[in-house]
């Protein structure tokens, strides 16, 4: 009597390695591109053919690249790649309206793990599970029906060609609209997955090749302290806080109708109401603000290989410090001490992230035992999110009922706010505290200069976050708080009228102003400052006779 078979699963299905590239490119244009099917509607409104066929485009785009890089042995590594990567960055994209472009590679590649695991939540992985590891698990499921290298080949050249053929012939078909939709709705294709991100990580890896040649240029050697400076008595002490994250959306003292800074209100400080950053992301932005090159000049290699504000306040003879509490100084501070603040500096404010208070009894410390002119940068963690809640201690949560989890999404609006708002009002403290205990110290002549690298989305528009490109980047992003308090022993050694730096404050500002207004501030004579840029040193009281 014959044996009966054991019981099997079903047979594993047999593709073509075209059909399974097809495969692939229908189910990332189809289920990973949300935001993209979001964009491409809103485009063509009312224009649903026009829309149908521009998206045949990007589908046949999708099918060359998919067709060019997955090829024999490295077909399913490549399709698995794409798939794992669709499956991340559709998540932050159309859940959190991130755009995943060159500069969020850039700042995803220099963050650290304390920053990053506050991204990683369990609706994220849930996403990864459904949108990446599953389609992962049934391409390396099925089987592929290899062709001879001959017939491979030929098939390679001829899906190759027929695909850029549709690209070309697709957009061909109302060329005028869609080279007008490419040059003018950047999001669209930005928004795009994988391919947004892969071309992201194509340009930063080129951006890092051409960094690897860079000789660093010197900047400002001719740097000197001016008479003002020189001839004051005692130390001065001038401390630079390079806020994070903080819009000026939410600060009381630009009009917001939360007081979120009762305490700096009742400090003699010059709060700047009109300040634009130079970036949407620390990667770009705080290098930008410290380096001598403006908005318009500023690039990665460039900001490389120019010496910077740190380095040409050294030359002038002043010690320079670089305190952090954030994801590192991204090179500013290459050539000056430098120091990341941990539990040791302050327990109190480690539970377990340390918060912005972590800083002030080292700096309380510094300021008793200094004997020469000191420039202190003090790099905050600030209002960074999406886990505001952890960036204020308990006891200074003055506005409930607040999110308390990096799902944003699970939040109301107002839950949201309320624990970005705690942020902005435990900065208002911090930056009360470093004024009063400079001022305390009466064997220095204390200033400080505070101004946030970036805004923050709280999900207006659907954005949440920052980093969107400064092109298409919401004001929330790009308009930053900026305080100047220069202690009254300050103002009369270095002779800056304080009336007209609260004159000054009314125009236009940027990070552009950081760099000729610090040196400025100090009184550093140099070539590389820019007059024009200077708000302090315009306002400094010269008399004759």
């Amino acid at each position: 009597m014959p044996i009966p078979p054991k019981a099997t699963f079903a047979a594993r299905p047999t593709l073509s390695a075209f059909a399974l590239n097809t495969l692939v490119a229908s189910y990332l244009l189809a289920l990973c591109n949300a935001t993209f099917w979001g964009h491409l509607f809103r485009i063509f409104d009312g224009r649903t053919v026009t829309a149908l066929v521009f998206a045949g485009a990007v589908w046949a785009l999708m099918l060359l690249v998919i067709s060019v890089l997955a090829v024999r042995r490295a077909q399913k590594p490549v399709l698995i790649a794409m798939l794992l990567t669709a499956g991340v960055t559709s998540y932050y994209v159309d859940v959190l309206g991130v755009v995943i472009d060159r500069e969020m590679i850039q700042n995803a590649v220099t963050t650290t793990f304390a920053e990053s695991k506050h991204l990683v939540t369990l609706h994220f992985v849930g996403h990864v599970v459904l949108y990446g590891l599953l389609p992962s698990a049934i391409v390396l499921w099925v089987r592929i029906r290899r062709d001879s290298i001959r017939r491979a080949v030929a098939g390679y050249g001829l899906v190759t060609a027929v695909s850029a053929g549709l690209v070309v012939g697709l957009l061909f078909t109302d060329l005028k609209a869609y080279s007008t939709v490419l040059r003018a709705d950047k999001e669209l294709m930005g928004a795009v997955q994988p391919l947004a991100p892969l071309s992201g990580a194509l340009r930063y890896a080129k951006m890092m090749l051409k960094s690897t040649q860079i000789v660093v240029q010197p900047t400002a050697q001719d740097a000197a302290k001016g008479p003002f400076v020189a001839k004051v008595g005692k130390p001065v002490l001038l401390v630079i806080v390079a806020g994070e994250t903080g819009r000026a959306a939410n600060w009381s003292l630009g009009g917001y109708g939360r007081e979120t800074n009762p305490e700096l209100v009742q400090r003699d400080i010059t709060y700047f109401p009109n300040v634009t950053s130079c970036g949407t992301a620390t990667a770009t932005s705080l290098p930008c603000m410290f380096s001598p090159l403006t908005r318009a000049e500023y690039s990665y290699e460039g900001g490389l290989s120019h010496e910077n504000l740190v380095d040409v306040l050294a030359h002038a003879g002043f010690q320079v410090e670089w305190w952090d509490n954030n994801t590192g100084h991204k090179n500013v501070a290459d050539r000056v001490a430098s120091r990341v603040m941990t539990a040791a500096d302050g327990a109190e404010f480690c539970q377990p992230e340390c918060i912005d208070g972590v800083f002030l009894k080292a700096l309380r410390q510094k300021a008793a035992t200094i004997t020469e002119d000191t420039v202190i940068v003090l790099h905050q963690i600030g209002s960074h999110g999406p886990s505001y809640w952890l960036r204020y201690p308990a006891d200074r949560e003055l506005f409930a009922p607040a999110c308390q989890t990096p799902e944003l999404t699970d939040c109301t609006t107002e839950e949201i706010v309320n624990a970005y708002d705690n942020t902005i009002a435990y900065t208002d403290w911090f930056l009360a505290q470093v004024i009063d205990l400079l001022d305390a110290q009466d064997r220095v002549v204390p200033a400080m200069y505070y101004v946030s690298d970036h805004g923050e989305s709280l999900g207006e528009g659907g954005l949440y976050l920052h980093g969107t490109p400064y092109f298409m980047a919401p004001e929330y992003q790009t308009h930053v708080p900026m305080v100047i308090w220069m202690s009254e022993r300050f103002r009369a050694s270095l002779a800056v009228d304080p009336e007209c730096m609260k004159t000054a404050a009314g125009n236009p500002a940027s990070h552009d102003n950081m760099f000729s207004t610090v040196l400025g501030m100090l009184d550093v004579t140099t070539k590389a400052k820019d007059d024009a840029l200077d708000l302090a040193g315009a306002c400094r009281q010269v008399t004759t006779g």
